[in-house]
């Protein structure tokens, strides 16, 4: 499997939409309660690349997976009932889905690993997320990972689960 991250553009999303889709319907048969208020939709996946946030996964030229990176750029993480590990630059993602048809290749975890070398080329080193209590596929994730738990954010009304990983330079 070659793969490769690269900026979402226009013509992806439709195969990201699809993606997301499937999201959230293994989100809803899981009995999970994340993305079953109408987010993510079409138009938050135009804005993520109207403002260069979009990323992809893509094994052999196709679109295997989704999500958004922002820098320094997540309002609600200033409101964690909870303390971050750190407190200077932060990279930050949401939206992270795999298609169904590459499910159980470890292939969310390659995304994260690219996220993480995202934030090293920016010479950022921390990286902050958050998930629902009930995503246990995320949560399992950020536990593998590294990841700490920091405490609670809040997004549309709901607490989720705040997490961090601060980056170790690499010689």
């Amino acid at each position: 499997m070659e793969l490769t991250f690269r900026k979402a553009n226009k013509e992806d999303i439709e195969v990201i939409w699809e993606i997301l889709q499937q999201a959230i319907a293994r989100r809803k048969a899981e009995g999970s309660k994340q993305w079953q208020d109408g987010y993510p939709n079409p138009q938050v996946i135009e804005k993520d690349i109207d403002s260069n946030a979009g990323y992809v996964l893509v094994n052999d030229n196709k679109v295997v997976g989704y999500c958004a990176i922002f820098i320094n750029d997540e309002p609600a993480y200033s409101n964690i009932v909870g303390n971050w590990l750190s407190n200077g630059d932060f990279v930050a993602f949401h939206r992270v889905a795999i298609s169904e048809n590459y499910l159980g290749k470890g292939l969310a975890i390659k995304m994260m690993n690219f996220i993480e070398e995202f934030a090293e080329n920016n010479n950022i080193k921390s990286i902050k997320a958050d998930t629902n209590f009930d995503n246990a596929g995320m949560l399992a994730i950020f536990h593998k990972l590294g990841y700490k738990f920091c405490g609670e954010v809040t997004f549309r009304g709901s607490s989720r689960k705040a997490f961090e990983k601060l980056l170790i330079p690499k010689d």
